[in-house]
């Protein structure tokens, strides 16, 4: 379904982002990103010179080798289009992102490790969602060849870490019963304070 039809207006800006996930042949997984900021209009910049339209203001990508417990075992980014040739430093610090993990703590490690003047504002919002897009990757790929293979679905004692973020998979709600039926209703332990005797 579309948006309502818009107020008149004029298209200055495109902020264009994807990602894309694949299964290597040695079993890992590279997860890759790629964006680009285009104006709709020619502009100059003090540090390039004349933009035509459509010029790339930004324009860079990043790829991460995971295995399935969503390690990162290898990371490359590259910075083809940026405002200024010193952003080109921000490829380096990607490096201190090997041995995260896509999983919960995600943006906290990639706020210690490239937060602030350590890395690139743009390589960080990045590697915020690809997160998300190594789970679309490879959590259906694997849970479609266990069915493929007929096995049954492993036990879990503990929800999923989607179970509970989204409006959809509230504990409470119905699609947790249908699909997740052990944790509908599920709450976390709360921890009582010991006290000394």
């Amino acid at each position: 379904m579309p948006l309502s039809a818009p107020a008149p207006r004029t298209h200055l800006h495109t902020r264009a982002v994807t990602y894309q996930g694949f299964l290597r042949e040695d079993g890992l997984w590279d997860i890759e990103g790629r964006m680009a900021d285009t104006k709709a209009y020619p502009f100059d910049m003090e540090d390039r010179g004349h933009m035509p339209v459509g010029t790339p203001i930004h324009g860079m990508a990043i790829r991460v080798t995971i295995d399935d417990s969503m390690t990162i075992h290898a990371i490359e980014a590259v910075m083809d289009d940026t405002p200024y040739g010193e952003c080109r430093a921000g490829e380096d610090p990607m490096q201190g992102m090997v041995g995260a993990s896509l999983g919960p703590g995600w943006r906290q490690a990639i706020e210690k490790t490239l937060g602030g003047v350590r890395g690139c504002t743009h390589l960080r919002e990045l590697l915020f969602n690809l997160a998300t897009a190594a789970y679309q990757t490879v959590y259906p790929w694997r849970e479609r060849e266990r069915r493929l293979a007929g096995e049954p679905k492993g036990e879990v004692s503990e929800p999923p870490y989607h179970l509970g973020r989204c409006i959809a998979w509230d504990f409470e709600g119905p699609v947790v019963r249908r699909h997740w039926p052990q944790f509908a209703g599920w709450q976390p332990l709360r921890r009582v304070p010991q006290t000394g005797t």
